[in-house]
């Protein structure tokens, strides 16, 4: 057996919660350890000066025009992924000499495939100096620099997921984060992967504008549920050429405004953005050689029953959570990212044509080597 490494990955999503950390064990192939993992929030003010940047950068120019404040929550940004770091070390119990990596993510503020440019708060150098570790970050750039969208990147992950729990085949891992993306894997280690359309940006976004920041989220779907979909917005929402664009293809939370549903009720805007995320997922599994037997829902918007439901009955294909078969759905992306650094870390390629674009299998990241 090759020799194991152990890694902690960390991961700040779009909602900008918070941290989720983990620690695993693998050889950056085929053999996978889960150690354990650990959540770790962000105060409101870190989440409003994250959300705050975010609203002011739409384009390259805009991170040269906000450098001073980037350079500012960047700092802030890394010292808390190091105090993630070592409260995950410390709850867990694990032996930090016997940590290998770090792999940081960091939270990304601008990603454009068109601009060949991506920007992850989180600095690499500076947390490696923090936890005393070494750190890769840094994972997008050198896929963008050999022609590929930067993303997704978290397919390879899926394909190990798929090999670990035995999933039969063809199956569609469905992650719906801020942006929804899909892994189809098939029996001919086959893996193919894109951006759908919205996750949960949109809806979260119009939550916090119309509830004054009191809801974050529509927890388990509750307000869709109560909404009626506007069919004319749904439309003109589906009528963007990119859903018909074939893959390789991705997206930004930039890509997307609410213009069009801030007239409605709460509820009704609530549906027909929920339905909007269901429907781009659905209409996506056209793309791939064959209907999936089965589609595996990861990211916070698993939780979503509505979008649930209405995955399941659109497609008429069984859907269930990452969670049924036993793992942690929150942890998905931060174990993720510790596979992924492990791979970097051994020059093994983290994109490939058939899920970012890229040109030929690329590695990425950045080592930091602690010092």
């Amino acid at each position: 057996m090759k020799k194991l490494i152990t890694a902690i990955g960390l991961m700040s999503g779009t909602s900008s919660d918070g941290i989720d950390a983990s620690i695993i064990k693998s050889n950056g192939e085929d053999t996978l350890n889960l150690i354990g993992d650990f959540f770790f929030p962000y105060e409101e003010k870190i989440r409003f000066k994250i959300r705050r940047l975010k609203e002011k950068i739409n384009k390259p120019l805009d991170l040269e025009i906000n450098k001073i404040e980037i350079i500012d929550l960047e700092k802030q940004i890394t010292i808390l992924h190091s105090q993630a770091t070592n409260l995950l070390i410390e709850r867990l119990k694990v032996n930090k000499s016997e940590v290998n990596l770090v792999g940081m993510h960091g939270h990304t503020i601008f990603h454009s495939f068109l601009n060949k440019q991506t920007k992850q708060l989180g600095d690499g150098n500076f947390l490696s100096k923090l936890v005393g570790l070494n750190v890769i970050y840094d994972f997008r750039e050198n896929d963008l620099k050999n022609d590929g969208h930067g993303a997704p990147l978290v397919p390879v992950f899926h394909k190990l997921l798929q090999k670990k729990l035995k999933i039969k085949t063809p199956v569609v891992f469905v992650n719906i984060g801020g942006i929804s993306n899909l892994t189809y894997l098939n029996k001919d280690d086959e893996m193919i992967s894109f951006d759908s359309g919205p996750g949960n940006f949109l809806i979260d976004k119009l939550l916090q504008l119309k509830s004054n920041n009191k809801k974050q989220f529509d927890e388990n779907g509750k307000i869709a549920f109560k909404g009626q979909i506007d069919k004319t917005i749904l439309d003109s929402f589906l009528n963007n050429p990119y859903y018909e664009s074939s893959p390789p293809k991705s997206l930004d939370v930039n890509d997307f405004n609410l213009s069009s549903v801030r007239g409605l009720s709460l509820e009704d805007s609530i549906t027909t953005l929920s339905e909007l995320t269901s429907q781009t997922i659905v209409d996506s599994l056209n793309f791939f050689p064959q209907l999936p037997q089965e589609i595996i829902l990861c990211g916070g918007g698993r939780q979503n029953k509505y979008i649930h439901e209405r995955i399941k009955k659109k497609s008429n294909i069984s859907t269930i959570k990452i969670d049924d078969y036993k793992m942690k759905g929150d942890f998905i992306e931060s174990q993720a990212f510790a596979y992924l650094a492990i791979r970097s870390f051994l020059r093994k390629p983290i994109s490939f044509p058939k899920t970012t674009g890229v040109l030929k299998p690329s590695t990425g990241g950045k080592l930091i080597e602690f010092k």
